[in-house]
């Protein structure tokens, strides 16, 4: 055993003594008998008619007894069969047993694997008994051979739990290695599904090469639904007969089994294979429009509506990818009918996913819809008016705020390396900047002018960013006059006027890391929250110091993206044409720290080589991985319980009891004896002959 498995073994240990104290504590408080400890023990199978492993099986029905009456839950996200069976069995519940009726006509000579996840619990506490499975042969022999495996997110490096995995036998499949399409037209020939730690250990398959594919079932109907459902793809064939042995345990904390990974699967959302159309069209407000494509990057050849000059219409995407698009109507609202009548010239696939130019009617609506504000504001109005008429006095209505909106994307104080946005509710149609102003206040409220130019954002015509010349720790005044912006609606402001201040760097840390890169390859820098959550990236890295300023006090964790076409963006895989996404790990200390904590005006520096960040993932390497990673998680884990127990230790200093301790004992050790029991067997190294 390894230094580090004998770290992780101590600290299950230690998390299992942890839980004990905590249990001893809370029965130690004085407080009326409940009967005994809560039972904590999943439901024991007594009796399986036929037997598990039967071969040449023709039955129609299967019978399992348990010590204890018993419920199912979540059938249909638990259960599943492997091979998949086109009627599901059905499954219900009989005196202390369960029936599982077989609707469909078996295939000759093949491995049958019912598998109920944890839907059997037990019928008073709800006990799950995991990785329940029950197995027969048609044939003479049950498959027996395994292998194992790992799915995580591509792009967060997090495991993906309850993933399926497709297994496929090679010989039996076309060889089209540039258009790839097996998981969209085959039905898998053995099917595994992940824990919620990611791992899967797939059972009962063939000496056979296979191809093996994995995916996320997002909405629980066992189909992969391309742009929906996370997919995970792995490079050439795998004989289980021939790949490496692993060492397989029951994870007493989890309460599932689990195994060291031979496979590896990084999973990404696939939004390539989707099909391209217009899926609708909605009209919003009166001179707005908006478009919705399958996938990114339309391939729009022209717009076209009856009652609207071309050059009238602006066309402003509102997504990088341009799936989303808004049109607006530079023309007066009166001169636009309720009904707009046009046509849109586009790049679509058709039944057959050719990519084919068409032209599609477009019929889009809108009416003046008012809410009960409005209706009650405009009621009052009409009231007045017709008061005054009848006094014979004129009537002056009253004064109605200005409809034009604006925002920043800054308030107080911001980045002086990234400068701020004004947004409009509306594009603007009119826009003098020269009459803007942009002044630095200094001393004795002493003003200096700043040049300045406004940028507008290419993803939204709405968003203007301002450039200038940002110094640091600087109090700055924006000026822009009432008048100067007009917008598409015919809003006009009043006038804006902020205050805002750079960010003073003393009240920030700053984070510089020497990156020892690999030659001809470039790197993308996430600094993220503890979450995850993006804040700061630097684009096109290679070997060289880099400095990240204005890195607020707290916790952060570090992203490092291969990224292999250097095009300064994460890039997901293709599943038909079998490409892999770009890599992404996140960064890990020597001492095997993922989260660093910044404060205040210090500066953190970190060593980073990129040939130990994206070491070929082997078995010995991911292995480590996740030994690295379950110790992390154990640690956290053991810190966290420890906090809580000091808490709990002050609450019932005062309360603690011996009989009930020693009840509490007795009820642990049995708790403990049963998950010792659960575990026999499942520990120790496959060998595959």
């Amino acid at each position: 055993m390894t230094d580090k498995r004998r770290y992780i073994v101590a600290l299950r240990a230690g998390v299992a003594m942890l839980f004990m104290g905590a249990f001893f504590t809370r029965c130690a408080s004085i407080m009326t008998p409940q009967g005994g400890p809560k039972d904590t023990i999943p439901p024991v199978i007594v009796k399986l008619e036929p037997d598990n492993f039967t071969t040449n099986f023709q039955e129609k029905r299967i019978y399992i007894e348990f010590n204890e009456f018993v419920q199912i839950k979540d059938q249909q996200k638990e259960f599943y069969t492997s091979p998949a069976m086109k009627k599901l069995p059905l499954i219900a519940t009989r005196g202390k047993g369960i029936v599982v009726t077989i609707r469909d006509t078996l295939q000759e000579n093949t491995t049958y694997a019912l598998d109920f996840g944890s839907a059997i619990r037990d019928n008073n506490e709800g006990n799950p008994l995991n990785a329940m499975r029950y197995v027969f042969s048609t044939g003479d022999k049950v498959d027996s051979l395994m292998c194992s495996g790992y799915t995580a997110d591509s792009y967060t490096a997090d495991s993906v739990s309850r993933t399926f995995i497709w297994f496929f036998i090679a010989d039996s499949l076309p060889d089209t290695p540039d258009y790839d399409s097996t998981i969209f037209n085959r039905k898998p020939d053995a099917i595994a599904r992940a824990q919620n730690n990611g791992i899967f250990i797939a059972q009962n398959l063939k000496p056979v090469d296979y191809r093996i594919y994995a995916f996320g079932d997002k909405n629980d109907n066992m189909m992969y639904e391309a742009g929906t459902d996370l997919v995970g793809i792995i490079d050439g064939v795998y004989n289980p007969a021939k790949m490496p042995e692993f060492a397989i345990w029951f994870d007493s904390l989890r309460m599932y089994p689990s195994a060291e990974p031979q496979l590896y699967f990084r999973m990404f959302t696939d939004k390539a294979f989707k099909n391209q159309r217009l899926v609708e069209a909605t009209r919003p407000a009166c001179k707005k429009a908006m478009l919705y494509f399958n996938t990114a990057n339309p391939d729009i050849e022209s717009i076209r509506f009856d009652s609207i000059p071309s050059d009238k219409i602006l066309y402003d995407p509102q997504t990088k990818g341009k799936d989303t698009v808004a049109l607006w109507f530079n023309v007066p609202a009166e001169n636009l009918p309720d009904t707009l009548k046009g046509e849109i010239t586009y790049f679509r696939h058709d039944s057959v996913r050719q990519y084919v130019k068409t032209t599609e009617p477009l019929k889009i609506e809108w009416h003046l819809v008012e809410s009960k504000d409005e209706q009650r504001a405009r009621e009052k109005e009409e009231k007045e008016r017709e008061k005054a008429l009848k006094e014979g006095r004129e009537y002056a209505p009253p004064q109605k705020p200005n409809p034009f909106k604006h925002s920043f994307s800054a308030s107080g104080e911001f980045n002086p390396e990234t400068g701020f946005d004004v947004k409009f509710d509306f594009p603007a149609v009119k826009f003098d900047s020269a009459a803007v102003t942009l002044v630095k206040m200094g001393e004795g409220d002493k003003e200096e002018p700043v040049a300045k130019h406004f940028i507008r954002d290419s993803l939204n015509m709405s968003r203007w960013h301002i450039d200038a010349k940002w110094e640091e720790a600087t109090k700055y005044r924006l000026f822009i006059p009432a008048g100067a912006v007009t917008d598409i609606m015919g809003y006009e402001n009043d006038t804006i006027t902020l205050n805002i201040a750079s960010f003073d760097p003393e009240k920030f840390a700053t984070l510089v890391i020497n990156v020892k890169g690999e030659d001809d390859k470039q790197y993308i820098i996430q600094q993220t929250d503890a979450a995850g959550k993006t804040q700061r990236e630097v684009k096109h890295v290679v070997t060289g110091k880099y400095r990240i300023r204005f890195v607020p006090a707290g916790e952060i964790r570090l992203r490092i993206i291969e990224d292999t076409n250097g095009n300064g963006e994460w890039d997901a895989g293709d599943v038909v044409k079998r490409l892999q996404p770009e890599r992404a790990e996140m960064y890990i200390s020597d001492k095997g720290e993922d989260l660093f904590v910044t404060k205040v005006n210090w500066e953190i520096e970190i060593q980073m080589n990129m040939s130990k960040i994206f070491v070929p993932m082997t078995m010995e390497n991911l292995v480590r991985m996740l030994d690295d990673k379950e110790a992390s998680r154990l640690k956290k884990l053991v810190e966290e319980m420890l906090q809580k127990q000091s808490k709990d230790k002050k609450h019932d200093h005062d309360s603690n009891g011996g009989n009930s301790m020693m009840g509490g004992m007795g009820g642990m050790m049995n708790g403990l004896g049963g998950l010792k029991n659960m575990g026999s067997g499942m520990n120790g190294t496959m060998r595959q002959n």
